[in-house]
């Protein structure tokens, strides 16, 4: 089993940045792929994104080049580097974790951003 908790949301204006943590506990991360979702008010929840166990990346169209996704294995917590925030990236935020062979799959109960001038 994985426990994992956000933190870091909050209220930011637009332009401005945020740093989103998901600490990890119950075992060990390095397995993992760990991913970043968000749900936005009345929408789908959308892969924002991904880092998988070697530290290659992947992320959404909409964030790309504002957002960095990062993991401390050592730590055993992952990170979002928010810049640039617009109102559109107002959403609350999800960690997740996929060991996609072992069939395992974890969540964490969400971090609240909002970016409102």
């Amino acid at each position: 089993q994985v426990q994992l908790v956000e933190s870091g949301g909050g209220l930011v204006q637009p332009g401005g940045s945020l740093r989103l943590s998901c600490a990890a506990s119950g075992s060990r991360i390095s397995p993992y792929v760990m991913n970043w979702y968000r749900r936005a008010p009345g929408k789908q929840r959308e892969l924002v994104a991904s880092i998988t166990s070697s530290s290659r990346t992947n992320y959404a169209d909409s964030v790309k080049g504002r957002f960095t996704i990062s993991r401390d294995n050592a730590k055993n917590t992952v990170y979002l580097q928010m810049n640039s925030l617009n109102p559109e990236d107002t959403a609350v935020y999800y960690c997740n974790a996929k060991w996609a062979l072992a069939g395992h799959e974890y969540w964490g109960q969400g971090t609240q951003v909002i970016v409102s001038s």
